[in-house]
């Protein structure tokens, strides 16, 4: 084979391992933060955090995730694509060893800042790339795959993330990403054009709009995140930190609507389906990312599940959503209605929410399957039908200035909530825990009961009657705290059935994406 033959299989090649690429760099990042997500409570608790702590980690991330997101036109301007991503995967990967290697907070916290402006740069180039680097016969084909690696991703991530925890310890979550760092920096070296994006003219700054950004992301996020101990103790403090947050967001947005290059082009974004679907992705990220923060949480806590087998439950649910996203590329075309998808997703998600509050403490695995695959339907149903309406009221002229402050608005959902999940189940376990203790006293005879034998049991072992009392008060500390989870947990899923049920009624109300 010679000549042009050679040549267009040569190019086709190129081609395909381009899409391998695209998909591999929104796959990572996916990947990483599941994994991060569902190994949290390992995480922390290794390295002496406490539960709710949790919100500082992803607070850190959102921030250094939305300054690489803003700056995202400035540097692919200045840089290229190529130089670009690859930057961006080089500070993924030292962020991924520096989490590895922490040894508290702190450490992990700015780690994870690391980690976020590496992968701020992931999921919106990613997208944006993919009309720029294939012809219109082949951009079909890298859209699918997209798609099928970021629901594939929900599969993989819980179930390698849970057997990495209780195989070879919680740094593994962040050890095995390295490798595919690596890999994905030499593809996007070898396969990606090397001026693609690059601006012939030289790159204005303007640092102004990125401070005012920077102080208003800062200012928001800490409010997420400390709201835990400034809620009832410095309410005032709290307040302030909200209102400077949002005068500076205010400020950043007028400076940008009047700014001839602004870091988000928000004069075309204006359109009212593009602003309607924005505020249904906003319902659907906050939605599925705070079940996704509560789910291991309450199994292995609640319900006593082990991680392993909680990892797998949680894949059992991606499986579901990524069989539904095959059907759902197969027959969704012949919806007309696209509203009526997004309200059984809605619902689908409301009545999982619902089953999971209604669960027994003592409810079998078996119990638990019918739930997920029902929550397994909520991404599907829910953000496909809004993805495919909101992009074609912009169309492909305004695709990046949209994705841009999309993926904006998605980090700072993602960050609230995980804020909301670990302040929240935090909050209810200790209001729960304690009311659950103050029965536990000799004025209840079911009690004092239960203590006596098993103090008895604990003595029939071999046990002084000290050691005896003292064991049987600990088992008993440790069931209550386990009832105070289950309970706060249901809860919260009571929450989450109740803003599904909203959102529901948001979609079947609005007229602009049908």
């Amino acid at each position: 084979m010679t000549g042009k033959p050679l040549q267009r299989l040569v190019h086709k090649s190129k081609q395909r391992l381009l899409i391998a690429v695209v998909c591999g760099l929104v796959g990572i990042e996916f990947l990483e933060s599941g994994m991060f997500v569902f190994a949290s409570s390992h995480i922390l608790g290794a390295i002496g955090a406490a539960p709710q702590e949790f919100a500082l980690a992803q607070m850190s991330y959102a921030v250094g995730n939305m300054l690489m997101i803003v700056l995202q036109q400035w540097l692919t301007r200045h840089f290229g694509y190529r130089q670009y991503l690859v930057l961006a995967l080089a500070l993924f990967g030292l962020g991924d060893l520096a989490c590895a290697t922490a040894v508290n907070l702190t450490e992990l916290v700015a780690a994870r800042m690391l980690v976020g402006m590496g992968a701020g740069a992931f999921f919106l180039s990613t997208r944006v790339l993919i009309p720029l680097l294939f012809a219109p016969a082949l951009r079909p084909l890298a859209s699918r795959w997209f798609m099928l690696t970021v629901f594939a991703i929900g599969v993989v991530a819980p179930v390698l993330s849970a057997t990495l925890v209780d195989g070879a310890g919680w740094q593994w979550v962040f050890w095995i990403v390295l490798p595919l760092t690596a890999l994905l920096a030499l593809g996007v070296q070898r396969l990606m054009p090397r001026h693609l994006g690059k601006s012939t003219q030289p790159v204005r700054w303007s640092w102004m709009s990125l401070a005012l950004f920077a102080l208003a992301a800062v200012a928001v996020q800490w409010a997420f995140s400390e709201a835990r101990y400034e809620l009832f103790d410095r309410p005032d403090l709290l307040a302030l930190a909200v209102l400077v947050g949002v005068t500076l967001l205010g400020l950043f947005s007028l400076h940008q609507w009047r700014h001839n290059e602004p870091l988000l082009h928000l004069r075309d974004l204006t359109d009212p389906a593009f602003l309607v679907g924005l505020g249904l992705y906003a319902a659907y990220y906050f939605i599925v990312n705070l079940s996704n923060y509560l789910f291991p949480q309450f199994a292995q806590q609640g319900l006593r599940i082990p991680v392993l087998t909680t990892g797998w439950l949680n894949s059992f649910a991606g499986v579901v959503t990524f069989a539904a996203v095959l059907l759902y590329m197969r027959y969704a075309a012949k919806v007309t209605d696209k509203r009526a998808l997004m309200i059984a997703g809605c619902l689908c998600m409301a009545t999982a929410a619902w089953w999971m509050a209604s669960l027994p403490p003592d409810a079998p695995l078996s119990a638990l399957y019918g739930v997920l695959a029902i929550k397994g339907l909520f991404g599907v149903l829910m953000i496909l039908p809004v993805a495919a309406l909101t992009w074609r009221a912009l169309g492909d002229s305004r695709l990046a200035k949209g994705y841009q402050a999309k993926n904006v608005m998605r980090q700072m959902m993602v960050s609230l909530a995980s804020a909301t999940g670990a302040v929240a189940l935090e909050n209810g376990r200790v209001a729960q825990y304690k009311e659950l203790a103050s029965r536990i006293n000799p004025s209840n005879p079911t009690a004092v009961q239960w203590i006596d034998t098993l103090q008895q049991h604990f003595e029939h072992l071999g046990m002084a009657a000290p050691q005896a009392h003292e064991a049987a008060m600990s088992q008993l500390s440790a069931l209550v705290s386990t009832q105070a989870v289950f309970m706060a947990g249901q809860h919260l899923y009571r929450v989450i059935a109740v803003i599904a049920a909203l959102a529901a009624v948001a979609v079947a109300v609005q007229r602009k994406l049908r």
